[in-house]
Order: C-alpha cells, then structure tokens, then sequence
C-alpha cells in the first residue's frame, strides 16, 4: 500500500505529466480557457489514461510478452488509446453535448496526446505491475487535471489584468506555465 501511495503522489505532484515532463501540452494550453472546460477535459483523461495504462499493461503482460512481440509494443498502444477515445467521444456527444461541443477539436486529440502514451510506456519501462500501472495512470491523470484547472482559474483571472502589450496573449501564457512550473518543483524533494 505505501508503495501505491508513493506512486500516487509521485505521478500526481512531483513528477507532473505537464509541469515536469511537458507532456500533453497541446490541450493544456488548447482548453484552459475556461474552468468548466478545463474540468471536462481533465475528467475525460483520467477516463482515457486510467483506462488505457490497465488495457495496455493487461497486453503488454499477457499478450505481447508471451508471444515476444514487445517491439510492438508502441503500435498496439497507440491503437487501444485511439478506441478508448472514440468510446469517450461517442459518450460525451450523446450525454453531455455541451461539453462534447466545448471541447471542440481538443477532444480527438487525447488521442495524439503524448501523456496518454507516454504513461502506457513509462509503465512498461518501470516493470510496473498492472495495479502499480493502473494506480500511475490515474494518479497522472489526476496530476493532468489539477494543472490545467489550475492554469484554467489564472486565465480566468488574467481576462481582468491589465496585461503589457507585448506580453497580452499566449507569451503571458507561457510565463504563467513556466512559473507554474517552478511552483511545482519544490515538491521535488517530497519523494
């Protein structure tokens, strides 16, 4: 149990997928416009990474393994994380379409998003077990959705500030990710 916590806090906070390792970047500065939008998204990668790091570990262990087909491991990967994200896509058009219109083009592109895939391997590369696998990828996920809703209240509160000229747009943006980023650093020593 202590071993699944120190995972948890390690993938959620001190190694976060965005704020440590810039994974994922695309919609973290695509939909971090808005709080609520910012949730959604957060909400449908913890469905498709938590989801995703048990379906590719239970492959890579049983599957791929077994037939020494490891070198594949990159091209099945892509494949079940492309099919979880049309199941997400296809639920949220139907249940909940202003989010599904909300999220726009941001949505497919959970697929593409290199932090999904960049779990699925990083849990093969740990020689995590599916448990340990699964408990990094939501714990990531989490990580995920606390910095984009974070970045997502900032901008909210940016709309007000009056901003330099050269700095209005996507350059304060980024000085506001790379402070973030910093922030987060100091939790680097917690593990």
């Amino acid at each position: 149990m202590k071993e699944l916590l120190i995972i948890a806090i390690g993938a959620a906070v001190v190694n976060n997928v965005v704020l440590s390792q810039f994974l994922g970047l695309c919609p973290f500065f695509g939909v971090s416009k808005k709080i609520e939008t910012a949730a959604g998204m957060g909400g449908a990668v913890i469905f498709v990474i938590t989801l995703s790091s048990l379906v590719t570990s239970l492959i890579y262990k049983f599957i791929l393994v077994p037939l020494d087909m490891s070198y594949m491991q990159t091209i099945v990967f892509i494949l079940v994380i492309a099919a979880l994200v049309q199941f997400v896509e296809m639920f949220l058009k139907k249940s909940m379409p202003p989010l599904y219109a909300s999220l726009g083009v941001y949505l497919p592109l959970i697929t593409t998003n290199c932090a999904v895939l960049g779990i699925a391997i990083t849990n093969v590369q740990k020689s995590y077990t599916v448990l340990q696998g699964v408990v990094n990828g939501f714990a990531t996920a989490v990580g995920f959705t606390i910095a984009i809703v974070l970045m997502a209240g900032l901008r909210e509160k940016m709309e007000y500030n009056d901003v330099p000229k050269y700095f209005q747009g996507f350059p304060i943006i980024l000085l506001t990710a790379g402070l973030m980023a910093i922030a987060f650093f100091g939790f680097s020593g917690i593990i």
